[in-house]
């Protein structure tokens, strides 16, 4: 499990459920109206990570309500609390689907929001409401936004991918040669957060998050395949094919994601605060496979 440490440091973990995380801290669920505050006493900085995410069946009648209910009024409950106790600086987890689903280049800090799914509306709703705040209270707001994260465990479609691609299953996405994705690993996410915790240039700033290399879906299952140490099963199925197969399963969202692209310039992290990400893309996907 990837941790977020550093010398001199105490960290209090608080979590919704269960966990292999150290924690004597009971955490009420960000949805709910709760009281914070002696959670918060003596804290510093607050890395706010937790959110509804990864619903890949909705069946809600109104998914955005149950969005912003969790990943805005709770992540601005939870804000709120900590300026009335004085933490100095809060750290918002956000989405890259802020800036939209698909990129044409590289998306950038600068770019205009964008969001599409109610998840990314939710994520820009608290961005908004945190830098309001922050400008009212003074407690300084560093917001990230990653793309897809990865690491061991992963949840959602990577995970699922990962273990097709462990189990030798044949994946008709062999042709997916041309789209690039920045995907990021966990640990390289976990060392942007810790810069972004203590470098003063930090302070009410929007960074986005990536590994160093871009990949196609093809050229990531190959990579994840050498990581398992299996041969890649991989089907050159055409993408028009794909995309028409799709539509005809009421899938087409999920293969969109696996065939366009989405690529996120981290020149901003780079130059403000000297960071650079630690691992490589391969080294990532070993972690991946060892979780297994």
């Amino acid at each position: 499990m990837t941790r977020l440490s550093t010398e001199n440091a105490v960290v209090r973990g608080a979590t919704r459920q269960p966990s292999d995380l150290r924690t004597d801290v009971p955490s009420p669920l960000l949805g709910d109206d709760a009281e914070w505050s002696p959670l918060l006493e003596q804290v510093d900085i607050v890395v706010h990570a937790a959110a509804r995410a990864h619903v890949l069946n909705e069946n809600a009648e109104d998914p955005l309500r149950l969005f912003q209910e969790v990943n805005t009024a709770g992540t601005l409950r939870l804000a709120r609390q900590a300026a009335e106790v004085g933490v100095k600086r809060f750290l918002f987890l956000s989405s890259i689907g802020v800036n939209g689903t698909q990129s044409i280049k590289p998306f950038n800090e600068s770019d205009t929001p964008q969001p599409v799914e109610p998840y990314a509306v939710s994520k820009r709703e608290a961005e908004q409401g945190l830098m309001e705040l922050s400008r009212e209270t003074g407690m300084e707001v560093v917001i990230i936004r990653p793309p897809l994260v990865y690491g061991p465990s992963a949840p959602g479609n990577f995970g699922k991918l990962a273990n097709a691609v462990r189990r030798g299953i044949p994946l008709p996405l062999g042709a997916v040669t041309q789209n690039r994705r920045t995907l990021v690993g966990l640990d390289n996410l976990v060392d942007l957060i810790m810069t972004c915790a203590y470098h003063p240039a930090a302070a009410n700033q929007v960074f986005l998050a990536g590994d160093d290399e871009d990949l196609s879906t093809a050229d990531l299952l190959h990579r994840m395949a050498k990581a398992f140490g299996v041969s890649p099963r991989l089907l050159p199925v055409p993408v028009p094919v794909l995309k028409a197969m799709a539509r005809a399963a009421g899938k087409s969202g999920m293969v969109e994601r696996l065939c366009g692209s989405l690529q996120v310039d981290i020149t901003k992290a780079r130059e403000v605060l000297g960071w650079k990400p630690p691992l490589t893309v391969d080294e990532g996907l070993a972690r991946v496979a060892a979780g297994f």
